[in-house]
């Protein structure tokens, strides 16, 4: 239900749904909803971006948590209670007296995800649902960070057109998030205690809550604004960025727009979960004589009138090298024919596309009198008219 403003809905995949089952999902209604396939409509173009919303936040393990847990996502994100107290730092609001608000009106409204205050299946039910979360809990240490499947990374390749057709090997230069070997991934050492990346030190963030902005206690280092016992590699966070080559296999018969998967080459998982992949999408340099369609191969062959007239046996090039063909009596301009299983190697179907081969005639070269002499006495044993056609059709 692309129309709605719950995300899962928009989907249409329950709460629990996996990664796999949001990503079929979205390309499902991406491709009945995209634009290009729906010139002029406006409907469809809103509902792809409402789909396109969607996926972007479910599709993203970090967003989709807090969305899990708000029922919205901001890029601001959201405060959440650190050790020993609520997000505002102290034991009360921090200062701040909302004494105020009635939050039992500001529920009866709908969030920012539609849904009503006193639903709790997920929606952002006014600014009552949202404090409730920012001050309830609050333990005695450090809530540890979930352990999160890294994300996956994109790579745009470029190959040839001999290259598509065979098959190729390639490395690829990757930078991708690896697992910190000072810290083993634990995100934890000993030694001093690193400059808090969440807020530079400063031991405050600046976060949203609704229309309201507030300064508020980092949730990471509790206000120190620096973290304690963290690795001073990669910063508490298990993780570091480095270059990698890649060693990828490039099938036969891929063309333009073909993705291929490469299990656990995005980056690193947080906490030992898995590493998520590296999705490559080729891109196929033309050829100056070969053009492919699908799995066939469409070529332009020279043939002369004489060739044409009284047919003839010529050779004609096919990805696999010369390949005979006959040319029949009387042949016109712009004729087709067709090689079977001369086309490229299609892997999954375990077959072979076809050459079509169009002839396009090339008239002779007058070089000498001989020549002219011929053509003469060739237009004077012609009794048809080569644009009667023409004429009975205007």
């Amino acid at each position: 239900m692309p129309g709605t403003n719950d995300y899962y809905e928009r989907l249409g995949v329950a709460r629990g749904a996996s990664e796999e089952d949001i990503r079929k999902a979205y390309r499902k209604l991406a491709r009945k909803y995209h634009p290009d396939l729906n010139p002029g409509d406006k409907s469809a173009e809103d509902k792809f971006k409402n789909v396109q919303e969607a996926y972007d936040v479910l599709s993203d393990a970090k967003k989709r948590q807090m969305y899990d847990q708000f029922g919205f996502y901001s890029e601001n994100g959201m405060p959440h209670p650190g050790a020993g107290g609520n997000p505002f730092g102290g034991s009360g609001a921090g200062g701040f007296d909302f004494g105020g608000f009635d939050f039992e009106q500001f529920s009866k409204g709908t969030g920012r995800s539609g849904r009503a205050a006193g639903d709790q299946s997920g929606g952002f039910g006014g600014f009552g649902d949202v404090f409730s979360r920012i001050f309830r809990g609050g333990g005695a240490g450090e809530a540890k960070e979930p352990a999160q499947r890294g994300s996956d990374l994109e790579y745009a390749l470029n190959i040839d057109f001999w290259q598509s057709i065979k098959g190729t090997q390639v490395k690829l230069s990757i930078n991708r998030q690896e697992i910190c070997t000072t810290c083993n991934g634990t995100g934890s050492a000993g030694g001093n205690s690193p400059v808090c990346p969440e807020c530079n030190g400063t031991g405050s963030v600046s976060q949203m809550a609704g229309a309201m902005r507030f300064n508020l206690t980092c949730p990471r280092c509790h206000g120190s604004g620096r973290l304690q016992n963290a690795c001073p590699t990669c910063y508490g966070d298990g993780r570091v960025t480095s270059q990698e080559l890649v060693e990828v296999r490039i099938p036969p018969g891929v063309q333009t727009g073909t993705r291929l998967r490469v299990a656990g080459k995005g980056n690193a998982g947080t906490q030992g979960a898995p590493a998520g992949d590296l999705y490559i999408t080729v891109r196929v340099d033309p050829h100056p004589v070969f053009d492919r369609d699908g799995d066939n191969i469409r070529i332009q062959v020279p043939v002369s009138v004489s060739e044409a007239g009284l047919g003839a046996k010529i050779e004609v090039p096919t990805i696999d090298g010369r390949a005979l063909l006959k040319i029949p009596q009387g042949t016109q301009n712009g004729q087709k024919f067709r090689l079977w299983e001369k086309g490229v190697y299609n892997s999954r179907k375990n077959t072979c596309g076809d050459q079509i081969v169009e002839v396009t005639l090339k008239a002779p070269d007058v070089a000498n009198e001989r020549t002219r002499e011929l053509l003469r006495e060739l237009g004077q044993v012609e009794t048809s008219d080569a644009r009667a056609d023409l004429w009975s059709r205007v």
